[in-house]
């Protein structure tokens, strides 16, 4: 672990190679776990005002699902997550012709109908990140069900914090990221 500036960061995210292999997992983050995908409270309002816009793009039962549940919810510990559909899939997911769960909110930035790409714990991930009063902890989350993007990152040579550089900027700012960079310098 090391520290940079308000945030506590696990030295796996520099040492822990990663590269998302759809076609091997079929997006199984989205689809397994006992948990909708961890929310910030501003992008629950955000949720809310885009979910017209995403909802062409949803399928019937997550659409049946939102309107019952809403487009978040509120768990015991007074966290936000996107629900889910029979405690399995997000609300949010939708698949392709190969069977490849991707996200409804993604599909509809992608195709330029809202300017908000994703959750930003969703653009992070294998990244979690825990907030507390005085700093921010940055822990690589290990899954099996990501072994193969684990493999194809090795392969590929693109260490956890490269493959997520964007959301880590979204996230921390560029500054935050080049300071990030320089850190993982020392370590090679």
């Amino acid at each position: 672990m090391f520290q940079l500036g308000k945030t506590i960061v696990s030295e796996d995210i520099i040492k822990k190679d990663f590269v998302c292999n759809l076609s091997a997992c079929k997006g199984a983050c989205c689809v397994d776990g006992d948990a909708g995908a961890p929310l910030e409270e501003e992008e629950t309002k955000i949720l809310q005002d885009i979910y017209p816009k995403v909802k062409p793009f949803l399928r019937q039962v997550s659409i049946d699902a939102i309107e019952d549940q809403g487009t978040f919810i509120t768990t015991k510990d007074g966290d936000f997550e996107t629900p889910l559909l029979d405690g399995a899939d997000c609300t949010y997911v939708i698949y392709d012709e190969k069977k490849v769960a991707l996200c409804a909110i993604e599909e509809a930035y992608n195709q330029g109908e809202i300017t908000w790409k994703k959750p930003v714990s969703c653009h992070l991930y294998p990244i979690r990140v825990t907030d507390y009063t005085e700093f921010s902890a940055i822990n690589y989350h290990k899954w099996e069900i990501c072994d193969d993007a684990c493999t194809l990152g090795k392969e590929l040579q693109v260490p956890i914090y490269k493959f997520v550089k964007q959301a880590l900027i979204r996230k921390f700012g560029e500054d935050w990221y080049m300071e990030l960079e320089k850190i993982a310098k020392t370590y090679t």
